[in-house]
């Protein structure tokens, strides 16, 4: 098996469906020696931010001096994102052997006469046993889906868990309401281990805080008070921030948005309940993992020839969040949207929030089977703009894009994550940052 081949035969059991539930990857794990009791566990869970949240913990970590794993999902350009051992992506030639080994394991499941494992559950125990094989000191662990039923929660004594903004995504699976979906996302909250809360609306809330009363778990919800915002633009944002009697004053994120400041709050209250569980890392750690951390694909400027930011925010609250930052970024400015969304979205929130902000709106069609078709998309953009461009071809409709906002321009790559990768690869490849 090479690694086009271990490519191949992971994409390939997404012909098993999706399938929440934790038997399987229970049972496919402990017939690889339960990797995942080999090292401590940070869990992160949430709608919004849980990667932006995931990679700053993990930044911060390594800063201590820990050999820190990170897994996130789904991967912008290239699966071995996902599976990162000190912000090292796994190395190509490693992931043919982690995922043969897998593969002989998902078969002994099946010739006993269980359901194969989902592509995802394939991922995640590729990603566990990479770890256990590395000897990491701890892992950072992004949910894929929901919380309760997913993979990555099959470990039960984690050393914490972390919530991040909950808002309306996966309706279809998860609820409707956002009291279902936060009873899913809370569904990573363990007895008696401590769990940090982004501040949630009230309806989120009381379920997070039931859960949390249930499970005997220490609860921790961040407020905006403790952040005070000294500077927030393209250069990123300096802030500072209280956590009990502490005070760590001119934090440098280089994440964009002023919003990432309350993720990063998120991040450092579980940085300092870690410590409380008896984790080192001090304060300069603190400092320099939050300075350095990079979250590509998100609100990430990648050119400034014209200025153009790639998000892959892909649901309303992402998509409002974003439009937010934008406003507060660009006076006077011409701006072009290019806009490709899945349509199992709610692609009508997403345009509404967005769409006004332009003064053309490119479509395209994100490289994935589950693109909303372009003509459909480009009538729900005509609501909130005048001047709509359809090219389905995503390097075509970047040039478009580039042509129409000029030198002074700005340009918006979004509403898929899937788009922000081809998009990355293409621009980065074309146009390097001046």
């Amino acid at each position: 098996m090479d690694y086009n081949q271990a490519l191949e035969y992971i994409y390939g059991t997404a012909k098993f469906g999706s399938k929440l539930g934790l038997d399987s990857i229970k049972g496919l794990l402990g017939r690889l020696g339960n990797p995942q009791n080999d090292f401590k566990y940070i869990h992160v869970g949430g709608t919004n931010g849980k990667g932006s949240v995931t990679a700053m913990i993990a930044h911060i970590l390594k800063a201590g001096g820990y050999k820190t794993g990170m897994f996130i999902s789904p991967s912008l350009e290239n699966f071995t994102e996902r599976i990162q051992v000190d912000l090292e992506e796994m190395p190509r030639e490693d992931l043919p052997g982690f995922t043969f080994e897998v593969k002989i394991r998902a078969d002994e499941m099946v010739n006993a006469g269980l359901p194969h494992p989902t592509e995802f559950e394939i991922a995640t125990a590729i990603c566990l046993l990479y770890f256990s094989r590395r000897k990491v000191d701890i892992a950072v662990v992004e949910v894929g889906l929901g919380g309760r039923l997913d993979a990555t929660n099959v470990v039960e004594d984690p050393l914490l868990s972390v919530i991040t903004s909950i808002g309306y995504d996966h309706v279809n699976i998860l609820g409707t309401t956002l009291k279902e979906i936060a009873f899913e996302k809370a569904g990573i909250i363990k007895a008696g281990r401590p769990v940090v809360s982004y501040p949630q609306l009230p309806e989120a809330a009381r379920v997070i805080r039931r859960t949390s009363k249930e499970k005997d778990a220490a609860l921790y919800e961040v407020s905006p008070e403790q952040i005070s915002t000294i500077k927030s633009n393209l250069d990123g944002n300096i802030f500072d921030f209280r956590y009990k009697g502490a005070e760590y004053k001119n934090l440098e994120l280089n994440l964009l948005g002023e919003y990432q400041q309350l993720n990063a709050a998120v991040a450092l209250t579980a940085i300092e309940v870690a410590k409380e569980q008896g984790l080192e890392v001090s304060d300069g750690a603190i400092r320099d993992g939050l300075y350095k951390t990079k979250w590509p694909g998100r609100l990430e400027v990648v050119s400034r020839d014209p200025i153009t930011i790639i998000d892959g925010a892909h649901n309303a609250s992402g998509a409002e969040a974003f439009s937010r930052a934008i406003r507060g970024y660009f006076i006077d400015k011409k701006i072009v949207v290019l806009m490709g969304v899945l349509r199992d979205k709610d692609a009508d929130s997403m345009v509404k929030s967005i769409c006004p902000l332009s003064d053309q709106v490119v479509i395209t069609r994100p490289d994935y089977p589950r693109a909303m078709d372009v003509y459909v998309l480009a009538e729900k953009a005509s609501k909130y703009c005048d001047h709509i461009t359809i090219e389905p071809d995503i390097e075509k409709a970047i040039d478009k894009g580039i042509e129409v906002a000029g030198f002074n321009g700005v340009m918006l790559v979004c509403g898929s994550l899937y788009l922000a990768g081809a998009a990355r690869r293409y621009i980065l490849g074309c146009r390097l940052p001046s």
